[in-house]
């Protein structure tokens, strides 16, 4: 493992089992989440020998966007309204985001455009996913759409549906293309709802979603390590 700059993103990178590099996989780590949060991962993944993990550092950190202390790692991709989502997380209000597109969005996109066009000088022959976990995986899918990237496959971890409106003008982008989905059923932070839509629209479009439903929260569970692992192998 090591730590190096891939365009203006800090990254921390697991090589490969082998000194081929067959598949490079792109995850980025949710809202509030240290720069290393999905880094484990790459050890207990069953991924083909050839395949090196990439995790980029989401530019912004709670002690920029909030005032935490600096000793705190914790970044986020794009600033969330906090007060918000406790008050619906209290009330039980449902977090809808499908008519809104977050202000930063786009400036983090940016950023991992330059992490993969330096991966694409560095690894020309390797396939790439790109994927993430929460506002990681909001990100993911947004570079999907927006940038039309060869992409051997997009995995979305307890993601949403983002700028529904804008999103499924741009599904066609994805035909053919593999996606890993998974959602928690009881999932308090990004409703379950609408993970479903997202999935539908997509196969809708003629996209390959893997989609992995699990009775759990927010987070990563077994069976979608299981789920996930076979997945980079069959790309």
């Amino acid at each position: 493992m090591k730590i190096e700059t891939l365009g203006r993103l800090e990254c921390v990178i697991v090589p490969a089992r082998t000194s081929r590099v067959d598949l490079v996989v792109v995850l980025m780590h949710g809202f509030g989440a240290p720069g290393e949060d999905l880094v484990g991962l790459a050890e207990v993944l069953d991924a083909p020998d050839g395949t090196m993990f990439v995790f980029p550092k989401a530019p912004l950190t709670f002690s920029e966007l909030y005032g935490a202390p600096p000793f705190i790692d914790a970044r986020a991709w794009w600033k969330l309204d906090l007060a918000r989502i406790e008050q619906a997380r209290s009330t039980g209000g449902i977090r809808d985001l499908t008519r809104e597109r977050p202000e930063g969005i786009d400036e983090a996109r940016a950023h991992v455009c330059t992490v993969l066009d330096a991966l694409a000088k560095e690894h020309p022959e390797a396939k790439v996913v790109i994927g993430g976990f929460s506002q990681g995986a909001m990100l993911a899918c947004d570079t999907a759409l927006r940038e039309g990237r060869a992409l051997a496959g997009l995995v979305l971890l307890s993601g949403t549906l983002l700028s529904e409106d804008e999103w499924s003008a741009l599904y066609p982008k994805l035909t053919k293309v593999p996606v890993f989905q998974s959602h928690g059923t009881t999932d308090d932070v990004l409703p379950y709802a609408f993970a479903e839509r997202l999935r539908d629209g997509l196969r809708g479009a003629g996209a390959e979603v893997t989609w992995v439903s699990f009775d759990g929260g927010h987070g990563i569970v077994d069976e979608v390590m299981t789920g996930l692992a076979a997945f980079l192998r069959s790309v």
